[in-house]
């Protein structure tokens, strides 16, 4: 059977449609405390199926007790919408040790994938995590502590993307029970037929051309970069949505060509009335490093940026 996209050691997708994945090393989720924290797989939806990884601060290492409430982080992984999971080795040791850096629940969920389960599928995925969460929360041992009335979005590449479009369902949704006080998009993926001069200039072309062949997995068939989940400027939302849209906080790196779409976000977010709106980079750094480096003194970093960004609110 002849291959007919192909992202080498990562993916492989047939002329019948079949698709191959090639997972780097994984983690097991356990109850069992390793390095301040514990971990724990659920069942979001049975029958799509859709599952989450539970990581929970270590409570009798820490000074939280259990009459203290902790606030959640929904994260949602990247990998162009195709490849990527929560048990992956990289994101396992991050959310973990994030879970410890920021006393917070992390609620890592493993989406349907493209090409096989095209936009808007992930996003549809990643939403009924909240709805989950709502309906979970009581019942849940590990949510005991969780604190709905601060729940925080999250996700690297593709899973940025996500962030933003569950935010803004949620937001649209007013019988919601939980309240995003927000979203902490790591290295954002997005892209539209217009390219940007990153994206011409000489040395990334490579990067380019897999970033469309994810684009091209991704999307409805027939759509072009332009459809909404790639172009965040086709957003349709009132004046009086976007006065309501949560806090944001977009973490670029230096080295990644994605860099200057992750700039674009956060302008036009402040062009649509958004007072709060960071940019925070990662000068000498490339695209998701903190899944490959999950110990690098640079994740480290990043985790207590993004800890001090959920506690001021």
């Amino acid at each position: 059977m002849s291959i007919i996209a192909e992202v080498p050691g990562f993916l492989q997708v047939f002329a019948d449609g079949s698709v191959q994945r090639f997972a780097p090393e994984i983690a097991p989720a356990s109850a069992e405390s390793f390095n301040g924290y514990r971990s724990k797989d659920v069942i979001i939806h049975t029958s799509k199926p859709i599952t989450a990884r539970i990581f929970l601060p270590d409570t009798t290492t820490t000074t939280t007790t259990t009459t203290t409430t902790l606030p959640i982080l929904l994260y949602f992984h990247g990998g162009g919408f195709c490849i990527g999971s929560t048990t992956w080795l990289g994101y396992h040791y991050f959310l973990g040790d994030f879970s410890v850096a920021s006393q917070s629940i992390v609620l890592s969920i493993d989406y349907r994938l493209a090409p096989e389960n095209r936009l808007p599928i992930a996003y549809e995925d990643c939403y009924s995590s909240l709805d989950w969460l709502c309906q979970q929360v009581k019942s849940e041992p590990w949510l005991a502590q969780a604190d709905i009335s601060r729940v925080f979005l999250s996700g690297d590449s593709a899973g940025g993307n996500i962030a933003h479009h569950v935010a803004v369902r949620a937001l649209r949704n007013k019988a919601l029970d939980v309240k995003i006080k927000g979203l902490l998009l790591i290295h954002p993926y997005f892209s539209s037929e217009r390219r940007t001069q990153k994206e011409m200039a000489d040395g990334v072309g490579e990067h380019v051309a897999m970033n469309d062949l994810f684009w091209r997995l991704s999307i409805p068939e027939g759509s072009n970069r332009d459809y909404f989940g790639c172009n965040f400027e086709t957003e349709e939302m009132c004046v009086e949505e976007w006065s309501q849209f949560p806090a944001v906080v977009v973490y670029v790196a230096g080295l990644d060509f994605l860099k200057e779409r992750g700039i674009m976000y956060a302008e036009f977010l402040q062009n649509k009335g958004l007072k709060e709106v960071r940019v925070v980079e990662a000068e000498k750094e490339s695209h998701v490093f903190h899944v490959f480096y999950p110990e690098s003194e640079a994740t480290r970093l990043l985790q207590r940026q993004m800890s001090e960004f959920m506690k001021s609110y």
